[in-house]
């Protein structure tokens, strides 16, 4: 349902939620997130062109968010770099039907509409709080279970 790009922008973020506000490179990311650093170079411009993250040169630089964990939400995150796309009118062009959508497009824009909500209404603070017994699928720092396996 959504991009490799979703998924390597939202491991990226959480890395950066984790150490915030300190920052990382992009050669930190890459090597706790399991993303390829070519892929991640790309997803990480996207992320400063829309204002999610900022890049710093130089000694003592790299890539932090902009807002703290706690104000940022997934749904910024995912509209970054891949926007929800809602349907607004009949995809398939039926001027009948226009923007009264049929029952099978009602249902799929109604679907979005609870990702976009379930995304608007979560935060990272939130995400990397969760309490888990899963073991994280990166190397996040201080990422520890809350029970052991």
């Amino acid at each position: 349902m959504f991009s490799q790009t979703v998924e390597y922008a939202l491991r990226a973020v959480c890395h950066l939620a984790y150490t915030a506000p300190g920052s990382s490179t992009t050669e930190q990311i890459a090597n706790s997130t399991k993303v390829p650093m070519a892929y991640l170079s790309k997803v990480l411009q996207g992320l400063v062109r829309e204002g999610v993250v900022k890049s710093q040169r130089g000694v003592g630089g790299g890539i932090s968010l902009v807002k703290s964990p706690e104000e940022l939400t997934i749904l910024e995150v995912v509209n970054a770099v891949d926007p929800i796309v809602r349907i607004a009118s009949c995809p398939l062009g039926l001027k009948a039907h226009g923007k009264n959508l049929c029952p099978l497009h009602r249902r799929l824009d109604n679907a979005m509409a609870g990702v976009e909500e379930a995304f608007r209404d979560t935060t990272l603070a939130e995400v990397i709080a969760e309490p888990t017994t899963s073991i994280p699928l990166c190397e996040f720092p201080g990422a520890r279970p809350t029970s052991k396996q």
